[in-house]
């Protein structure tokens, strides 16, 4: 018989499986030596197995591939508004619940400050992080960028139960009562009374129709309608444009009163057992973030008890804002990573003209310059997870105002075009969603929504202006910068010149450049106390110095691609 075989299958790369996340990722390990230098991180050794296993990547692939089904009625034409998930989802929310990603900082009161504990180089730098007991919010922030490099779609409720938690401390009945089931470790997604269950998750609604930011313009409305053991009682009745996710057991809502904009806890099942009258119109068509499910919704008189203060509810909710924030520049830190590391891990398998890719040198300049945008994405988060931890230093306070918009715009603004950049290390694998290379194309889609997500590029660039009127802000810069004076000269012009910047921003046209400056800046001296020397230097000569051009991959010749590559290798 003759031989039909047209060609073997040779040159293909093996995917990235079975890889230990935390442990490849040297670069997270050595920050967080900076930030929490006592931290135990034998639960995130054991996270980043279970992230980068092969069974968990099968239900992050299945979970955005059948995404969630809304069912308004039963068989029978009774109202349910639920929300069904294929099994892959609720496998992902046991595994995000079962490590804490939602609730850990609460879990107990947090300790007192340690102290300043700062010193005047790098040296004293590190004496400022905190300890295994004192930095819950770090070991947090390193959980969910590990998750995130897995599945970022089923982290949106997650985060949104870590930032409404502390809310609930507006109400205290409520929170006496959800406050240790929402710090749960036991993942239950049925949809029943809150004391049937082990474990409790929360959602916001917040955005309408004619508002979008401005929720000021928000025309949901609340009517008392008495008191009982929860406190103030409402009758709400309007819409939400954006509500996730509908299928939590409780949500935080943004509504009129008489007093003004309030914030409400309003329960998906009333204390009587019933279902409250909140009505999924339908789930959002969006580009990425499939797995989530994100809905329209209406309140035909859904019951509601007040959380604060009547009319403070803007400030209550930018106080989740912040958190939220957080998780943002975070999630899009891990994305960079992942994208790093499928790009590494092509490159170093993959020959083409006679070489590995990775041997090749512009594709070595490529991704030595995503390894840098990476790592600094990863130093900046994290060091602002610090700041969470630091409530009584007023320094961190002010820090943690400061870099928080500042974060969030910046890291995520990076976001796209590192994926992107990412994907054409694969060329046309990268392209296609499907196995372990597909992943590409899957982060690519999510990239945008953690830019867009709690404020946009515009409102961080005015909510940094808001920090910078309200604390010593030029101050507390030019002490976060100190450890790194006199290292490199491109960062000593711009730390020089920000705080004098700082004092005079008085309008809104420069603001985006503001932000973009301080993020660089910081993620420089925070690079100089945390990366061998070669990835500091080539941070300040390409986005201080100006030795760069305006895609990656166009770092200076003198750039030390090895240290820097083999810093970033996902072994």
């Amino acid at each position: 018989m003759p031989d039909f075989t047209t060609h073997e299958v040779f040159n293909q790369p093996e995917p990235l499986v079975d890889r230990n996340l935390f442990d490849s990722n040297q670069p997270l390990r050595d920050a967080l030596a900076f930030n929490a230098p006592g931290l135990d991180t034998a639960p995130l050794h054991a996270l980043g197995a279970l992230v980068g296993s092969a069974q968990m990547q099968s239900h992050a692939r299945l979970a955005n591939v059948h995404p969630p089904q809304l069912h308004t009625h039963d068989r029978f034409g009774h109202r349910i508004d639920e929300v069904e998930f294929h099994p892959s989802y609720h496998a992902l929310m046991s595994a995000a619940v079962a490590a804490g990603l939602h609730g850990t900082p609460w879990s107990s009161p947090l300790p007192p400050s340690p102290g300043e504990g700062r010193g005047g180089g790098a040296g004293g730098a590190r004496d400022a992080g905190g300890t295994a007991a004192t930095s819950p919010h770090v070991q947090r922030a390193a959980g969910f960028m590990l998750f995130t490099e897995l599945e970022p779609s089923i982290l949106c409720p997650i985060s949104m139960t870590y930032a409404a938690t502390p809310a609930l401390r507006g109400n205290p009945a409520v929170q006496r009562d959800w406050g240790p089931k929402l710090t749960s470790r036991i993942y239950d997604p049925t949809l029943k009374l809150w004391r049937d269950k082990p474990g409790l998750t929360m959602g916001m609604g917040m955005t309408e129709k004619q508002g979008g930011s401005d929720v000021r313009a928000n025309t949901t409305h609340a009517e008392p309608a008495g008191r009982d053991e929860w406190g103030e009682r409402y009758r709400v009745t309007g819409h939400k444009w954006f509500f996730s996710a509908p299928m939590c057991d409780g949500f935080l809502v943004l509504a009129q009163t008489a007093s003004g904009l309030s914030c409400l806890f309003l329960p998906r099942v009333l204390p009587d057992g019933s279902r409250n009258a909140l009505h999924i119109q339908r789930l959002k068509d969006k580009l990425g973030n499939k797995a989530n499910a994100s809905s329209e919704v209406e309140f035909h008189g859904a019951s509601a008890w007040l959380v604060g203060e009547e009319g403070r509810g803007v400030a209550r909710i930018l106080e989740m804002g912040t958190m939220t924030r957080l998780d943002c520049a975070l999630g899009t830190s891990g994305l960079m990573r992942q994208s790093l590391s499928l790009a590494m891990n092509h490159t170093a398998q993959r020959m083409a003209f006679g070489k590995r890719l990775i041997e090749q040198p512009l594709m070595r300049n490529v991704l030595a310059d995503l390894a840098l945008e990476s790592e600094a994405a990863t130093t900046l988060a994290l060091r602002l997870a610090r700041a969470f931890d630091r409530r009584e230093d007023a320094h961190e306070t002010v820090i943690a105002r400061l870099l928080t918009p500042i974060a969030k715009f910046w890291i995520c603004k990076r976001g796209s075009h590192f994926a992107q950049e990412a994907m054409e290390c694969l060329g046309g694998n990268g392209y296609v969603e499907e196995g372990g290379e597909g992943v590409l194309a899957r982060i690519y889609r999510e990239m945008p929504l953690n830019s867009i997500w709690e404020g946009a590029g515009n409102i961080m660039a005015l909510d940094l202006l808001r920090a910078i009127r309200k604390a010593d802000a030029a101050a507390a810069l030019a002490h976060e910068l100190a450890p790194a004076r006199g290292a490199h000269a491109a960062l000593d012009r711009l730390a020089a010149a920000l705080p004098a910047r700082v004092e005079a921003m008085a309008t809104e046209v420069e603001a985006r450049r503001l932000a973009q400056d301080v993020a660089l800046a910081v993620q420089a001296a925070l690079l100089y106390q945390t990366s061998p020397e070669p990835v500091f230097a080539a941070f300040c000569e390409s986005r201080l110095a100006g030795d760069w051009g305006y895609a990656f991959g166009t770092l200076s010749s003198r750039t030390d691609f090895d240290t820097i590559l083999q810093r970033a290798l996902a072994h």
